[in-house]
């Protein structure tokens, strides 16, 4: 089978697409011939030497979520068939024509999806539920501030807080207003030119909001607290902007009852990345059927041999929604 391997770590020329040996099937897999892979920013990580020659756990290669169809079936496996569509998020290998995929991390696609949309589904959608109603316990009627809109994950957060109930603040670039919007965003935040939490405060009547949803870190805390009401909580996903050390005042995290929680997917075990899976699939999978209300956003479409060009597509930050690889 063709894959995308990299010899030495560096910048997107690294990536080279070469003939490689299909993986072999364990009892509790399914083996999928991908027909799309989403493109994500632990893919950056990888290909620039961040988690070393690591085996996520089903394969060394890049890749972390595909789309395709069962073409062999583990001696363990329930409830598939050969033949049939699924998507999900794999422990590596997704930059491949080939696949394997634990059957307890892939979920059918839904009816009316292309290989393409279900693709953009996996890693992004389950993560922004864990993220916003598993952690941050988010409800009907409460107000989040969602960072990194425009982004995979972050326009996923967006639409699911919409589909909750809840009042969305979101920021992202000027140029990206209008589609924050037309995803699901109440009021869209220039995070270049605007103070977030000043317009959280005037919109809430300085209640604040009861969950934020960041993935910038080091340079958003302090107004991040801010922002949160009492018995708010911050759900940091991910460290865009720098991880270092933070200075937070204990008083107002006791006094005012927050709760600061942090979350990755990629350090989970596999029972959590299953049980993950099963409690995104269970709350919002048919809400994918075509003329329903969630929808994955695609920015650009790359063919395998271009994965080069589509990790600069992520690297310039211009993207809306997910880049995806088609095979």
């Amino acid at each position: 089978m063709k894959a995308i391997v990299f010899s030495t770590f560096g910048d997107a020329d690294v990536l080279q697409l070469e003939e490689v040996p299909a993986p072999d099937v364990r009892p509790h897999d399914l083996l999928v011939r991908v027909h799309a892979a989403g493109v994500n920013r632990a893919d950056l990580t990888h290909r620039r030497g961040g988690y070393g020659r690591a085996d996520f756990g089903d394969s060394t290669l890049m890749g972390l979520e595909i789309a395709g169809e069962v073409i062999e079936i583990g001696s363990e496996v329930e409830g598939y068939h050969i033949g049939d569509r699924v998507m999900g998020v794999v422990g590596g290998g997704g930059y491949a024509e080939i696949a394997r995929i634990d059957w307890r991390m892939a979920m059918p696609i839904p009816v009316g999806l292309d290989y393409v949309h279900a693709a953009a589904i996996p890693e992004v959608f389950i993560t922004a539920h864990e993220a916003l109603l598993h952690l941050g316990r988010l409800r009907r009627g409460d107000a989040v501030l969602v960072h990194a809109a425009a982004g995979g994950v972050g326009s996923a957060v967006v639409q699911l807080a919409r589909a909750t109930g809840a009042t969305v603040f979101a920021t992202t670039a000027a140029s990206k207003r209008e589609a924050v919007l037309q995803i699901g965003a109440d009021h869209v935040i220039d995070y270049r030119n605007e103070d977030f939490a000043e317009i959280v405060a005037a919109y809430t009547e300085k209640r604040g909001v009861d969950v934020v949803i960041d993935f910038v870190g080091v340079p958003y805390f302090q107004k991040n607290i801010a922002s949160l009401a009492n018995g708010g909580r911050l759900v940091q996903v991910g460290l865009l902007g720098g991880g270092g050390e933070i200075k937070v005042e204990l008083a107002q995290i006791l006094y005012r009852h927050l709760q600061i929680i942090g979350t990755v997917m990629k350090s989970r075990t596999q029972a959590e990345k299953q049980a993950m899976t099963r409690r995104f699939r269970e709350h919002w999978l048919d809400h994918f059927n075509a003329g329903t209300s969630l929808k994955s956003i695609i920015d650009s479409t790359f063919p395998l041999m271009h994965a080069p060009d589509a990790h600069r597509r992520m690297e310039s930050a211009e993207n809306v929604g997910k880049i995806v690889l088609t095979t």
